[in-house]
């Protein structure tokens, strides 16, 4: 079998149609996997991957330690807020202790972007970058991406837009490079402060108006509002952005065609998404969670088996 293009998944920049290709077809097997009684496999069985987050993380961490542990890899975990990182320890420092107990593969979130890629270059093991500031968040798209597939049959040709805090989401650059690869029209929808000023280069559609977004669409990707990357304010208050980019029921059953709901969590219920529209039929939010699984799954192997 063919392997990836790229030593490190450090950002979606980074694959190739042929990758992205590659990754769905080894997550179609490892889903079958996770739908039969013993959900394990020994593919990675003496690997050791160490999950090293210097931010808050549930799915995105639980998703990749499930995914590790169904692989048969032994799992070290590494939280920044208890480790030697508070007493002045350098980034490449840590990780090099850490390889230093010859662990494999490192899975890292950072709050500034390109932490991972300055880590590969300065570290032997093999990165995978679990979101970077407001940078990349490479396996959400994918999964976002494979999700889509999975509802539609095939990504190309299908209408995404993406709507919320595109100018702090990490999500949104990665969603908007991975469905571009795969021929999905891609829009972004959000208010003018919230839209990246030269977000026309990447080659979408950028829409103001919530309905005429939603009207266009097959797939609405709801993004949260960053307040934690946010150091000023781009919007006069929630309650405002709620009555102009929240997307309610009556919204939803008031569109010319019916559509998919997406979101990548966490959802802040009652903001960008109610909760009628977050757990109505037409939400696929945790078949994402589901495929998430998966997708790590395919990722860690591919990766793994360059080693």
């Amino acid at each position: 079998m063919a392997g990836l293009s790229t030593r490190h998944l450090l950002g979606i920049k980074d694959l190739n149609a042929a990758d992205i290709q590659l990754i769905f077809e080894t997550a179609d097997t490892f889903k079958s996997v996770l739908n039969r009684p013993i959900k394990k496999v020994p593919s990675l069985r003496d690997v050791t991957i160490a999950n090293i987050f210097f931010e808050n993380s549930t799915r995105t961490r639980l998703s990749f330690e499930l995914a590790e542990k169904r692989l048969s890899a032994d799992v070290v975990n590494f939280a920044a807020s208890s480790s030697s990182v508070s007493k002045g320890e350098t980034l490449i420092d840590t990780v090099n202790n850490i390889l230093a107990m010859k662990v494999d593969l490192v899975v890292m979130r950072h709050p500034y972007a390109g932490a991972g890629v300055f880590l590969s270059k300065h570290v032997k093991a093999q990165i995978v970058n679990a979101g970077d500031g407001a940078h990349e968040h490479p396996t959400q798209a994918l999964l976002d991406a494979f999700s889509i597939r999975e509802k539609y049959g095939d990504v190309a040709g299908k209408k995404v837009v993406i709507v919320g805090d595109i100018l702090h989401s990490r999500v949104a650059l990665s969603n908007i490079l991975c469905l571009k690869q795969l021929g999905a029209e891609v829009m972004v929808c959000g208010p003018t402060t919230l839209i990246p000023k030269y977000i026309g280069s990447l080659g979408v559609k950028v829409e103001h108006d919530l309905i005429k977004a939603l009207n266009w669409c097959d797939v609405a990707n709801m993004l949260r509002i960053q307040l934690e990357r946010q150091d000023i304010k781009y919007f006069p208050s929630l309650r405002e952005y709620t009555m102009l980019y929240g997307l309610n029921k009556q919204i939803l059953d008031g569109l010319n065609k019916e559509i998919t709901v997406m979101h990548p969590g966490p959802i802040n219920r009652g903001v960008e998404i109610t909760s009628d529209v977050a757990d109505s039929k037409q939400s696929i939010i945790l078949d994402q969670v589901e495929n998430g699984v998966a997708i790590r799954m395919a990722v860690l192997y591919l990766l793994a088996g360059q080693a």
